[in-house]
């Protein structure tokens, strides 16, 4: 493995530490591997070396390239400086891609606490947003952000549609950063229609990490130490994982939601599809008295071809269905 670490502004104390596993060789058909940047907490007062290494760890383990940025606080941390730093990281790993190995397009970012408060933005308003977003305990409301850093941003005020797809987990009984910062985070993903996993633990205080043994002596539920293992798994259906015959497919993508495709499809809610003149006229045509078969209430969630599934068409008859609706343009409801 290599290691090296680039100092990416001497002023502030701001570096990047790459951790760079080798492909090909001894490592069969692996000629690019998907990647962490790790942001350790501390209440931008300090990077926690317990949310460092030995969570970049637990991603090379399971074939990822991992980088740690440590990046600006205290008086240096006033904002944007924070997110600045996340985006020279990000930059600079796109742009070493072939250097060091990496899928370019496959790159998570992994914060906690403060640190999360700087992923979650990276996820919701930098310019070089990651694939995906791995959030611990995070700081996400603005009056939260506020008491560790004046000048941090409001998170969920900056959660749109092209947020990318989260997983948040914290822990009921935190006693630093309440799990309503988490909760609230779901929320506005959910409202938005961002993909997201998210797991509330019975009961752990504030920076577990990974609630590894060698990290963590107290105790907290048994079961908090498995979100390693279910955010790798989530990456594997999000980003593609990393197996002996190289580096997969995504199970389900990165952006799993009809609603935003370019032209409608079966895949968009059935809410929607009712806001489209052109789609309500095609659909009744088809199939009258569609849309009142339906519970209002999940109108927001049932898809159409979850509700064809019901239908009783023929698969002749979907298709049709399927090539119409596919000739109406999302953005603007008109035909084509």
């Amino acid at each position: 493995m290599k290691i090296e670490t680039i100092v990416l502004n001497q002023e502030r104390d701001v570096s990047l530490t790459a951790y760079i596993q080798p492909v090909g060789g001894e490592f069969g058909r692996i000629e690019r591997r998907p990647a962490v940047l790790v942001i350790p907490g501390g209440g931008y007062h300090f990077c926690s070396d317990r949310e460092a290494e030995p969570v970049a760890f637990a991603y090379l383990k399971a074939g990822y390239q991992a980088f740690i940025l440590r990046y600006s606080l205290n008086e240096q941390a006033v904002w944007p400086n924070p997110l600045d730093d996340y985006e020279q990281a990000m930059a600079l790993i796109r742009q070493s891609a072939d250097a060091w190995h990496v899928a370019g397009e496959r790159i998570a970012v992994v914060g906690f606490s403060a640190g999360g408060h700087l992923a979650a933005c990276a996820a919701t308003m930098s310019k070089n947003r990651p694939n995906a977003a791995i959030l611990g305990y995070p700081v996400i409301d603005g009056a939260c952000a506020r008491d560790y850093l004046p000048s941090a941003p409001d998170v969920i005020e900056h959660v749109d549609g092209n947020t990318c797809p989260c997983f948040v987990f914290a822990t009921r009984t935190d006693n630093l950063v309440p799990a309503s910062n988490a909760i609230h985070l779901v929320d506005a993903l959910y409202q938005k229609e961002v993909a997201f996993e998210s797991h509330i633990y019975s009961n752990g205080h504030h920076g577990l990490s990974t609630g590894d043994t060698s990290i963590e002596g107290e105790a907290f539920c048994e079961r908090y130490s498995r979100w390693v293992e279910d955010s790798i798994a989530w990456l594997g259906d999000v980003l593609g994982g990393v197996t002996p015959k190289g580096l997969t497919e995504p199970r389900f993508g990165a952006k799993v939601n009809g609603n935003r495709e370019s032209t409608l499809n079966l895949d968009c809610t059935m809410a929607h599809l009712m806001a489209s003149e052109s789609a309500t006229a095609l659909l009744d045509a088809a199939m009258p008295g569609w849309s009142k078969g339906f519970p209002s209430a999940a109108a927001g969630t049932i898809t159409l071809r979850d509700g064809l599934a019901y239908s009783g068409l023929d698969a002749g008859t979907i298709a049709q269905i399927e090539a119409k609706l596919n000739a109406i343009d999302n953005r603007k409801g008109e035909d084509q």
